[in-house]
């Protein structure tokens, strides 16, 4: 029943909910992806050179393509390289392959035909916004979800799946009440099946997104996009969990 208490209450609210959803539509700015190049290198701090041992490719919605900063390199892929760079003193190569607006479903369509075919050590799957205001049921989201993983295991041969939690809805500034409760309560189902699918899933983690986004320096000046302090902070909260991650495979391994 817990899975299907947004319905139950977005029914109700529908008509209201529906002029919300246009009005806050046409009213939020519109920003465009970030420009620049959608791959890199991230190096430590003073190396003037390095092997780029550790790969990085991200897939995923408006925050990989940028919306909400004006560069690449202040993006989620670039950021989250650095921030490993940094802890692991080692050379980060990242690649993004975002897509605006993009549902799970829309990235198994038109993202992974463009994915190259060699070995990957780290893949993340950032999506659930546009499944959330599409209203997709967790099965399908996590059906979606399971599809991409398949896929994403078939051609980039990863050593560790990273899957995103959706981003905060419940404390967007753009999105008005109730839309906004209801929308946050479709993103909390959402991610109860991502970290389901995660934790039956091998080599893969869930990294639930934990930010105070009422905090408005987080925020681009739409209300709806993570600025470039808010992508640091998501940045730092994906490394650690990809240290933790690795730490305990070590530990296992050698148990």
């Amino acid at each position: 029943m817990r899975r299907w208490l947004p319905e139950v209450l977005a029914l109700p609210l529908l008509p209201w909910l529906l002029v919300q959803g246009r009005r806050t539509r046409r009213v939020t700015p519109r920003m465009p992806e970030a420009a620049g190049a959608r791959e890199g290198l991230c190096l430590p701090a003073g190396a003037k050179d390095a092997w780029p041992v550790i790969e990085v490719l991200a897939i995923g919605e408006s925050p990989v393509a940028g919306v909400g900063v004006d560069t690449q390199d202040q993006a989620i892929s670039a950021r989250f390289a650095g921030q490993l760079a940094e802890q692991l003193q080692s050379a980060v190569r990242w690649t993004a392959f975002g897509k605006n607006g993009a549902t799970v479903a829309d990235a198994l369509r038109d993202v992974t035909p463009q994915l190259p075919s060699r070995s990957i050590q780290i893949v993340l799957l950032a999506f659930g916004v546009n499944d959330s205001t599409a209203f997709h049921s967790s099965a399908r989201y996590r059906r979606d979800l399971g599809l991409l993983m398949q896929t994403v295991r078939a051609r980039l041969h990863p050593d560790l799946i990273i899957i995103a939690g959706v981003p905060p809805l419940h404390l967007f500034p753009a999105l008005p009440q109730p839309l906004r409760h209801v929308l946050g309560m479709k993103a909390a189902v959402l991610n109860r099946a991502a970290r389901q699918l995660a934790q039956q899933s091998s080599k893969t983690i869930f990294v639930p997104i934990r930010s105070d986004t009422r905090d408005r320096s987080l925020m681009a000046h739409d209300g709806y996009h993570p600025s470039a302090a808010g992508v640091h902070m998501w940045a730092a909260q994906l490394a650690q969990a990809t240290l933790n991650a690795f730490e305990k495979s070590k530990t296992e391994a050698n148990a």
